[in-house]
């Protein structure tokens, strides 16, 4: 017999539908134990010794396991196929090793990137032991995560007041939203103007065409820089010849190759630009697609692992592809050899495919009755972007044309697709505007053509375009900073911790970030430089493929780091706030014309304004203080909370639909953040207090239970959108069973009590009778059945002495 680990109980599901009853499958529900989140958890000075905590839920697993393990003669560890899935591997052998738990139990580490039968079978035919360097560079990177946070984060604390945390990506990538935003504030507009001309041919075919010289001279963009000299050129050209020879006609074929299949940042910008998915959203997508899909009855993983850099496809899906191709559009969409793409991907690891459909003959057509219209729709994208990136190039015809009379030169493009390739299928979109070509009408060289009408045009230079999800994904990309699985995770901390906010999918930095970012650019400038970032990202790259030592990473790392914190740490308060003031002075009175007016107290006419740091934050004082206590609070200072309210508000509700019985169930944000709220009437004070009044109660008191249960039985008039959950992409569905919680699952025969699901303070939580369970990811409550929940229920028993071995923090350094 053997016993098979996998990370999720969805995959166990799944995969466990495809092996003999030689196997039991069993979910690890993720990583098992972690650093705890307190000082010593990584100790430098011990040759970087860890000391590692099972987390409750992950001593509950193990003890699962331990018990699963009796009778069997092999452990099959079969974690995802990345650095984070080695790495839970080793924990789970590391910790049943110091259990005693393998005695006469062969441990072997199995890798497919499918949840497919084949691929399934065909792992289990090639077996390994754990990756050493693989682990090593998780170490590595989970010790340098852990120093920098909680060593810089308290140091912020002290010194700027109101800040929340500090992270070796997370505050680049913060940088990245402020200084892009400093950008756009510094940016000068200039202003130009161009002239177009409406030419008529002989055929009486008219185009458009640009003043591109004047004489010999070229003119470039800023040549006719306002509206006087606009006129000025323009009484020039009405006083010359309205008659315009082609003097130079250049016509060319060009091809668009189609793009390659997705690997991880591409799938999330795409489903950004053209469905409108957040990046963590189309992560939890993906690993739905992945783990598998209830397909008529029957579990099936529909595309491969999702967190990869690699653009590669198995030679069998290729010729699977250009097999459909042929059969669907014909011999001529199909290129003469299969296309090979090249990684492009800065510091671009761990070598898997890219992400396609498992089985390319299952189309769009045949699944949309059958997944979700959210899941449908990643779907559809992966397997469009997958075929076609093996379809013929698409065919242009390119003409580029010159008119000129005596004095005057006039240019025209024109592009004409004569044959379609892969746009047929497939086309991405971009963050930036591209330029149309017009088509052109058929000319000659020597062709004369008749000046009809001249359009001065007035253009303005704009400043670069705030971040998108889908843009800042794409930078962090190409400077190599993190890791595409990380950035769902990355982006919410900066929206969690009140240093960004987003306006129609923009990423705005709140003055929290931008003084965080200011206090660190001033004190640990070489932290958040990009290129050191990077570099560091290829060290452990380097580690992963064992041509580094993970201690040596880290020992150079800390050594600067250390010194970098020891000196923040004798800073004095006035250090700091005469630093950021001169960071953040163009910031603070940007609005004002003249700054030095702008910075005289507007109280006591005497003292100067300047930023000052309190108890609560920052904002902007009187240096006369304490005879002038004059202040006011930064352009943007409120907390983010305040201030999503404040533009919800602005916004209006956002209504997601009826319920049955006609009410509109609404998305609003209120002070204590995003809600949804069945119609327009909220509940009143009292209404609130004699709820909380009978939950206190009801374990007291049996006629409080029923008229708490009594109350539950009424609709519920809003519910709060609990953490995890982004409102954003909240449907219809799901606000309906947020509002129905508690939410009563059935009856458990066993014990003869209720199963319900409910939404505390701590977060989702299943309960029976007295034993509470908490529901840790919240997508996973809109598909949890009774049996799922008794399942859960079932391998969280009391506390027996032997768990408690298992609970006990494990000391130990790990050796390499």
């Amino acid at each position: 017999m053997k016993l098979v680990l996998v990370e999720s109980p969805a995959k166990a599901k799944t995969i466990g539908k495809y092996l003999s009853k030689e196997y039991q499958v069993l979910a690890t529900y993720g990583h098992v134990r972690d650093l705890p989140s307190k000082s010593g958890s990584v100790e430098p000075e011990n040759d970087f010794a860890f000391h590692w905590e099972l987390e409750a839920r992950g001593a509950r697993q193990m003890k699962e396991i331990v018990r699963s393990l009796k009778g069997k003669t092999q452990l099959l560890l079969a974690t995802d196929p990345d650095r984070e899935g080695e790495a839970i591997a080793w924990h789970v052998e590391d910790v049943l090793r110091q259990g005693k738990a393998l005695q006469n139990v062969e441990v072997q580490r199995v890798v497919f990137h499918a949840v497919t039968k084949s691929s399934i079978l065909e792992a289990l035919q090639h077996p390994r032991s754990i990756n050493a360097s693989l682990v090593e560079a998780y170490l590595a990177r989970r010790a340098l995560d852990y120093l920098v946070g909680f060593t810089l984060s308290p140091v912020l604390w002290r010194k700027l007041p109101g800040s929340r945390s500090a992270g070796r990506v997370q505050s680049v990538a913060l940088r990245l939203v402020v200084d892009r935003e400093v950008e756009i504030e510094k940016f000068n507009t200039q202003e130009f103007w161009s002239i177009t001309g409406t030419f008529l041919t002989s055929h009486n075919d008219t185009f458009e065409a640009k003043l591109s010289a004047i004489g010999k001279e070229k003119l470039d963009k800023f040549a006719i820089k306002n509206q006087q000299e606009a006129e000025n050129v323009l009484r020039r050209l009405r006083a010359t010849s309205s008659y315009f020879k082609v003097v130079s006609l250049e016509k060319k074929r060009v091809k668009r190759h189609p793009y390659a299949p997705f690997l991880t940042s591409t799938l999330q910008q795409d489903a950004s630009r053209k469905l409108g998915f957040s990046v963590r959203k189309t992560m939890q997508l993906a690993q739905n697609l992945y783990e598998g899909m209830d397909i008529g009855g029957d579990s099936v993983g529909l595309i491969t692992y999702m967190r990869t850099d690699s653009v590669s496809v198995v030679p069998e899906a290729v010729q699977t592809a250009r097999k459909m191709i042929a059969d669907t559009f014909g011999a001529s969409y199909v290129p003469e050899s299969p296309r090979v793409f090249q990684n492009k991907v800065k510091n671009a690891q761990e070598a898997h495919e890219a992400i396609r459909p498992t089985d390319l003959t299952r189309t769009p057509e045949q699944l949309k009755t059958k997944l979700p219209a959210d899941h449908f729709a990643l779907y559809s994208l992966i397997w469009r972007r997958m075929v076609a990136s093996q379809m013929a190039a698409a065919l242009f015809d390119q003409t580029s044309v010159d008119l000129a009379n005596e004095e005057f030169v006039f240019h025209a493009t024109g592009s004409t697709q004569v044959f379609d390739g892969f746009l047929r299928l497939y086309e991405e979109t971009r963050d930036e505007p591209q330029d149309v070509n017009a088509v052109l009408p058929p000319l000659s060289e020597g062709e004369k053509t008749t000046l009809r009408t001249l359009a001065p045009l007035q253009h303005f230079t704009q400043p670069p375009p705030l971040y998108t999800e889908a843009s800042l994904v794409k930078k962090l990309e190409e400077l190599g900073i993190g890791r595409p699985s990380t950035y769902a995770s990355i982006l919410q901390v900066l929206r969690d911790r009140g240093y960004v906010r987003t306006e129609k999918k923009v990423f705005f930095p709140e003055e929290r970030g931008r003084l965080v970012t200011a206090f660190l650019t001033s004190f640990f400038k070489t932290y958040v430089e990009y290129t050191f970032t990077a570099d560091l990202e290829q060290k452990l790259d380097d580690v992963s493929n064992a041509r580094l030592a993970w201690r040596e990473v880290l020992t150079q790392f800390w050594t600067g780091f250390k010194d970098t914190v020891d000196a923040a740490k004798t800073l004095s308060l006035t250090e700091v706030i005469e630093k950021l003031n001169q960071e953040l002075q163009d910031h603070i009175f940007q609005k004002s014309e003249d700054v030095e007016e702008a910075r005289q107290c507007p109280d006591c006419k005497k003292g100067r304004l300047s930023l000052k740091l309190g108890k609560f934050g920052a904002f902007v004082g009187c240096s006369a203080y304490p005879e002038c206590r004059y202040t006011r609070r930064l352009e943007i200072a409120e907390s983010s909370t305040e201030a999503e309210s404040d533009k919800v508000e602005q916004r209006g509700p956002k209504i997601l639909g009826k319920d049955d019985a006609g009410e509109e169930i609404v998305l609003r944000t209120g002070r204590f953040g995003p809600y949804v709220q069945r119609g327009n009437t909220v509940p009143t004070k009292t209404a609130a207090r004699w709820t909380k009044t009978a939950e206190k109660t009801a374990t007291k008191d049996q006629s409080a239970k029923n008229q708490l249960s009594m109350q539950e039985e009424q609709p519920r008039v809003r519910a709060s959108i609990p953490r995890g959950l982004d409102p954003e992409n909240i449907t219809l569905k799901q606000a309906l069973v947020l509002l129905s919680l508690p939410k009563k699952l059935g009856v458990c025969e066993k014990t003869g009590h209720p199963v319900t699901i409910g939404h505390g303070r701590f977060g989702l939580f299943i309960r029976r009778d007295n034993q509470y369970l908490s529901i840790r990811k919240p997508e996973e409550m809109f598909s949890l059945d009774l049996k799922e929940a008794l399942r859960r229920l079932e391998v969280a028993p009391q506390k027996t002495s032997k768990e408690r071995s298992f609970k006990k923090t494990t000391k130990r350094r790990v050796r390499s």
